[in-house]
Formats: C-alpha cells, structure tokens, sequence
C-alpha cells in the first residue's frame, strides 16, 4: 500500500543528507511505534522515490493506517511515497526448525474446556486475515476438533511419495490433526510416548507450505505428554488460554509455570468468557467472574491479549466448519482476535531473539525471507 502526503518541506528532496534524514526519521517512528528493542529487526529502504518498511510481523491489513500514521507523525517531501510491508523473520528456538516453518507457537491451557481449539483456530484465521501465512497443527492427540472448526472433517492427506503428507488447505489455512487420520467415532487410546511419536510424525512428515505462524493446538493439561511435546516441538513461544474462574486461573499458572521451566517464551494470556453481552441493551454480565487474567496476567509480568466475550457466533461458526472472519455478523469479535493476534506478533519481535541463521547473516533482515 503507497501513501504520499504534501508537506510543508520542499517538494524534493535530492541531496543525500535530505534523505538520510527523512530514513532516520521513519526508523525513529517505527522503533518508538512497536517498541522494538533494536534496528535488525526491521528494514527501511529506498528505491525509486518509494520508501518501503519492511516489518517483522504481518501488517498488510494495517498498511495503508500505518503509512498515514507516519505522515501525520512525519512531513514527507512530495515526491516521496511510503509502503509497508511484512517480511517476517525466523525467531529462536531450542529444536531444529521445521521445514519451511519460520515460528512455531503453541496455544494451550491448563484445563479442558476453557476454548483453546477456538482460540487457536480464530488466532490462525485472524493472523492469515492481517497478511501472514498460517498453518494449523492439531496437536491435541486424544480429542481433535480442528477438521470441525474448518469444515475438513471427511478430508484425509494425500501423499506423493507414500513417506509425507500434504496438509489440508482451507479458509486460506493450512492444517494437519489426528482427526484426519482416525476414524472420528474411534477412541485414540494411547499412552504417552505413542502420542507424542504420532505428534512429531505429524509436524515432521507433513509437507508444509513456507508458513510465517504455525499454531499449534496443544492438549490440555500440563502432564508429562504435555511436557514431552513441548520439548519435541521446535517451538518459538506459546500464548496460554484461560477462563476467569479461580480453578481455571490456578491450572494457567501451571501451564505458564511450564513454559518457564523450558525456557520458551509466553506472548500473553486470552481470557474466554469474560462477560456476556446482552444483544438488546448491551449491558456487559461477568459471569464467570472479573479481572481473572489481568491478576493471573500481574503476577506474571504477561500481558492480556484479548478478553473473549461469551458469544454464540463463536460456537456457531466452528461446530459448522465456517470463518469467523466471514460472518458479517462479527466485526466486533474479528477485532478482538485481530487485536490479538497483532500483539502477540508484535511482542515475538520484541521478546524473542532472532534465529542463528539470521544472525549469522549479518546483512539484515531480508535474509529470512525463505520465498
């Protein structure tokens, strides 16, 4: 997305002290804007009268905003226009990187029934929706709701070479999930290591697209399957889902406790089920409780991504399989998760180091541009 505006400098700008000071300008907006800890993690570079910013997070969907940002913020010279762009760089990790997966974050809770598939699935659709490419990894073993969420429960991989499986495409996603490969209407009884063998063949075997976020699906809990997946997975972060209630608050705790014990950095909290509003008067009920995250969110030093209000839009559009981001009956809730997913991205870049392999670079950003 280009934007230019008329400023009160000269019309051009030819000399090269002019332009250095119009780049180092934008660098200061951007550094101050996202918070980012240094300038490697982003690019500003001219080509043609056309400044473009390249971004460690998605942000076509917010481009044209941050271009007129940045001109009300910064006088262009006339002749100058302005684009922002994605280029989103691989993030470090204690395991060796999937194939063709730059950043691998997990969504978990730390008890059954809080929305962490919804979670995961909304946040998938809401970072393809800003500009990234996502996939979706089911990695909860014993109950796979993924394939309901997206509509793709009768699909199953195909394979070209009988050794690797091609993922699932839909709602501009891509996914894989036990639920593609067992009978619906059977049980997965397995023990722990026979879980976690079938996760690393599902993350490993399958052939991913080059994708910016693999979200993965996390089983509930914080056992020891829980554990041994979370050491298996190359993961970069994890965001973890929780409700208000104090049993529910208690068992995220464990989770964030988990995290930390691996070293694998926390993007923030999602509380589901905040508060339910009246479609009539509007009025806000918490019904299972107030400020549950925010505490449990303090005590931590994390940050609340997003409130999830109650809402049957949730529950409609994934028992039918349909995109939330295609209701138009749900602006309000896309935006949350939007916001969301924008923060969490943001707080990757600010929280998480670069990989070796874009540090051993050495000549910026654009070494982890894959494509």
């Amino acid at each position: 997305m280009f934007f230019k505006k008329k400023s009160k400098l000269p019309d051009t700008v030819n000399s090269a002290v002019g332009i250095e000071t119009v780049m180092s300008q934008i660098k200061n907006f951007v550094q101050r804007h996202f918070a980012l800890p240094d300038e490697t993690l982003f690019n500003v570079a001219l080509h043609k009268r056309i400044i473009t910013v390249s971004l460690p997070f998605p942000c076509e969907k917010d481009a044209e905003q941050l271009a007129s940002q940045l001109c009300d913020t910064i006088a262009l010279p006339s002749d100058l226009t302005c684009k922002f762009v994605s280029n989103i760089p691989m993030f470090a990790t204690k395991q060796p990187l999937v194939r063709n997966v730059k950043n691998i974050v997990a969504v978990s809770s730390g008890k059954g029934g809080v929305g962490k598939s919804a979670t995961a699935v909304n946040l998938a659709l809401a970072l393809s929706k800003l500009g990234a490419r996502v996939g979706v990894l089911d990695a909860d073993i014993y109950g796979p709701s993924v394939p309901l969420m997206l509509g793709t429960t009768n699909k199953s991989p195909d394979t070209e070479d009988n050794k690797t499986m091609q993922p699932i495409y839909a709602h501009k996603l891509v996914s894989n999930s036990i639920g593609y490969l067992v009978d619906n209407e059977h049980a997965s009884i397995w023990r722990g290591p026979m879980a976690s063998k079938a996760l690393q063949q599902l993350i490993n075997e399958t052939e991913w697209p080059l994708l910016d976020y693999l979200i993965v699906d996390m089983p509930p809990g914080t056992g020891d399957i829980q554990l041994t997946m979370a050491q298996q997975i190359p993961l970069t972060a994890a965001v973890v889902v929780t409700t208000p209630q104090d049993i529910a608050l208690a068992d995220a705790g464990k989770g964030i406790a988990m995290y930390e014990k691996l070293s694998i950095p926390v993007l923030g909290l999602i509380e589901n089920m905040s508060y339910f509003e009246c479609p009539n008067c509007a009025t806000q009920s918490p019904i299972f409780s107030t400020d549950g995250a925010s505490k449990l969110a303090k005590r931590y030093h994390l940050p609340v991504l997003a409130e999830v209000p109650i809402d049957m839009h949730i529950r409609q559009n994934a028992d039918n399989g349909k995109s939330l981001f295609d209701d138009k009956n749900c602006v309000g809730l896309q935006n949350i998760y939007l916001q969301a997913a924008r923060q969490m991205s943001i707080n990757m870049a600010n929280n998480v180091a670069l990989s070796d392999v874009a540090k051993a670079a050495n000549v910026g950003i654009d070494i982890t541009r894959l494509d």
